[in-house]
C-alpha cells in the first residue's frame, strides 16, 4: 500500500486535517491502491499561494524553455507508459489496451505542447495610420484551478496542464477522488522534468471541500472543469460572480446514425466500441443507435449477438474486453436507468443486471445492455447514463434520423454510417455537435484537433489542439507609433 500526499510548492505534504481516504480497485476491492489526503480549504490556500508566488518567474521563462520541460516530462511518460497504464486500470477499471491509450494521449499532448511552445503566434495587423504598427501577442493569466474527472485520469489532466503551463500559467489541480494515483504519476513526471516548485500543485479531496475552495479563491484567475453539466452550471455561476475565466467540458448523449446503405459490419464494430468501450463511461460514448427501418432488425440483432459475447472482467487480464463500473454508486446509477427504461416501455434485448458470482463479487461489474423499441422522448434516450447501456431507435429516413439525433440537450460527438456522400456531407452540415464522424464511431478527437461540444456540453471553449492555447492565454494588443506626432485613431478625419 502506498501513502500519497498533496504536492504543494515542490514538496509532498499531508492534509492539514490529517484526514485520509482509501483508493481501491473497482474490479477487486481487496486491492488497495493507496491512501490519499482528504484535503480542505486550508490546503487549497497553501497551494494557491505557492502557485501565485511561482507565477512571475515562470511567466518570464521563455516559452520554448517551458516547452523543453514539457518534452522532458513527456519522455518520462513514454518510459513509464506500461506502469502508468496498470496503475490506471487498477484505480479506474478500464482494460489495459484502453489505459495504454489514455497514457498515449497524454504523451501525444505533451509532444504537441513542446512544439507549440515555439508557435505561440500572435498577429501583425496593419494600422489605419501612417508610421504606426500594431500587433497582438499572447499573455498568460496567472493561477489556474483544474478539476478533473475519473474516466480519463491522465489524458484529461494533460489537456489542461500541458497547454496551461506552456502558456506560462501556474496551476493547482484537483484529481477525481476515484482516480488520484494517475494524476500523481503525471505531475511526478512534470516535477522530475524540471517544472519549478510551486508551478504545479496537487490537492486531493472531494469536490465540496477542495473544488469549492478553488472556485472561491480570489487568486485563482481561471477554472478548467471536465464533468457533469449539473456541476458545470454551478462552476459557471461561481466564476461568473468574480469574472473568472471558466472552461467547461461537460456531458454528452451521443448517437450513431446507420442508414440503409451503410456497411453494417463496419457500423457494428463502431457501435460496439462506442457503446461498450470504457464500459460506456466516457462523455463521447455511443449511447443511442439510430437506425433506418430497412436495416434496423438486422443490425440490432447483430449488436445483441456480439454484446452478449463481450468478455467482462478485471482489466488487468488482457483477454477481457470490458471492465467494471468505476464504483458501486455508478453501477447503481446504471441499473437505475435500466429499470427506468423497462418502465418506459423499452424492450430489454440483453444485459440489464449486475454480474455476480466468483470474482465478480469483488467488483462493480455490469452486463453490456441493449434496449430496443426506444423512442426519442424516453429518459434513457435523453439523459446521460455513463455506463454500458445502448438505446436503439428506429427511424424512417435520413431527415428523421438527424432530427432525433439533434433532439437532446447535449451536443458532443456524433456519427453517421452511409455510402451516400451527399447525405454524409449534409449530416456534417446540420448535425448539432462539436464532433461529427463519417463511417466511424462517436469517439473523441486527436490531440491536435479541438475537442468540445455545443448546447449543454460546454460553454464554447475547446480543449485539444491550438484552441486549448486560446483558453489559457489572453490576447494583448500592442501599438507602436514612430511618427513623432500625436495621431488620433478612429477620429472622423477621413476624406472620401
Amino acid at each position: 500500500m502506498a501513502e500519497y500526499k498533496n504536492f504543494i510548492n515542490g514538496k509532498f505534504v499531508p492534509a492539514k486535517s490529517g484526514k485520509t481516504y482509501e483508493n481501491r480497485n473497482p474490479a477487486d476491492t481487496d486491492d488497495l491502491i493507496g491512501v490519499f489526503p482528504s484535503s480542505d480549504a486550508a490546503d487549497v490556500a497553501d497551494a494557491v499561494a505557492a502557485a501565485k508566488a511561482a507565477y512571475p518567474k515562470w511567466k518570464a521563462t521563455p516559452a520554448p524553455a517551458r516547452g523543453e520541460i514539457m518534452r522532458r516530462a513527456t519522455e518520462k511518460l513514454i518510459a513509464r507508459k506500461e506502469e502508468c497504464a496498470k496503475i490506471m486500470t487498477r484505480e479506474m477499471g478500464k482494460v489495459l489496451k484502453e489505459t495504454r491509450g489514455d497514457v498515449q494521449e497524454a504523451i501525444d499532448t505533451g509532444l504537441y505542447a513542446a512544439g507549440e511552445s515555439r508557435r505561440l503566434w500572435g498577429t501583425v495587423v496593419p494600422s489605419e495610420l501612417a508610421n504606426k504598427m500594431g500587433y497582438v501577442t499572447r499573455q498568460p493569466m496567472g493561477v489556474w484551478g483544474m478539476i478533473c474527472p475519473w474516466n480519463f485520469p491522465m489524458a484529461i489532466p494533460s489537456w489542461k496542464l500541458f497547454p496551461a503551463l506552456t502558456c506560462g500559467n501556474t496551476a493547482v489541480i484537483k484529481p477525481a477522488t476515484l482516480t488520484p494515483a494517475s494524476v500523481h504519476e503525471f505531475v511526478a513526471a512534470l516535477s522530475e522534468a524540471g517544472v519549478p516548485a510551486g508551478v504545479v500543485n496537487i490537492v486531493y479531496g472531494g469536490g465540496a471541500a477542495v473544488g469549492e475552495a478553488l472556485l472561491g479563491h480570489p487568486d485563482i484567475s481561471g477554472v478548467s472543469f471536465t464533468g457533469s453539466s449539473e456541476v458545470g452550471r454551478r462552476i459557471a455561476e461561481v466564476c461568473g460572480k468574480s469574472l473568472k475565466r471558466c472552461s467547461l467540458e461537460l456531458g454528452g448523449k451521443n448517437a450513431e446514425i446507420v442508414l440503409d446503405d451503410a456497411d453494417l459490419d463496419l457500423a457494428l464494430e463502431g457501435v460496439l466500441w462506442g457503446a461498450f468501450g470504457t464500459t460506456g463511461q466516457r462523455c463521447t460514448a455511443t449511447s443511442r443507435l439510430i437506425v433506418q427501418a430497412g436495416v434496423y432488425d438486422k443490425l440490432v440483432g447483430m449488436v445483441v449477438e456480439r454484446a452478449k459475447k463481450l468478455k467482462v472482467g478485471n482489466g488487468l487480464d488482457e483477454k477481457n474486453e470490458v471492465g467494471p463500473c468505476v464504483s458501486d454508486g455508478q453501477r447503481r446509477t446504471v441499473h437505475g436507468y435500466v429499470e427506468i427504461g423497462k418502465q418506459e416501455g423499452a424492450k430489454l434485448l440483453c444485459g440489464g443486471e449486475p454480474l455476480a458470482g466468483g470474482a465478480y463479487d469483488k467488483g462493480f461489474f455490469y452486463k453490456p445492455t441493449v434496449f430496443g423499441d426506444v423512442t426519442h422522448v424516453m429518459r434513457i434516450a435523453r439523459e446521460e447514463i455513463f455506463g454500458p447501456v445502448l438505446s436503439c431507435i428506429k427511424v424512417k429516413d435520413f431527415d428523421e434520423a438527424v432530427k432525433v439525433l439533434n433532439d437532446t440537450p447535449y451536443g458532443l460527438s456524433s456519427s453517421i454510417y452511409t455510402r451516400n456522400v451527399n447525405l454524409a456531407m449534409k449530416a456534417v452540415e446540420i448535425i448539432e455537435a462539436g464532433i461529427t464522424y463519417v463511417n466511424a464511431p462517436t469517439i473523441g478527437a486527436e490531440c491536435h484537433f479541438p475537442f468540445g461540444g455545443v448546447k449543454d456540453t460546454g460553454n464554447g471553449h475547446r480543449e485539444g489542439g491550438w484552441t486549448a492555447y486560446d483558453i489559457f492565454s489572453e490576447p494583448k494588443t500592442v501599438y507602436i507609433d514612430y511618427s513623432g506626432a500625436l495621431q488620433k485613431a478612429q477620429i472622423d478625419n477621413a476624406e472620401y
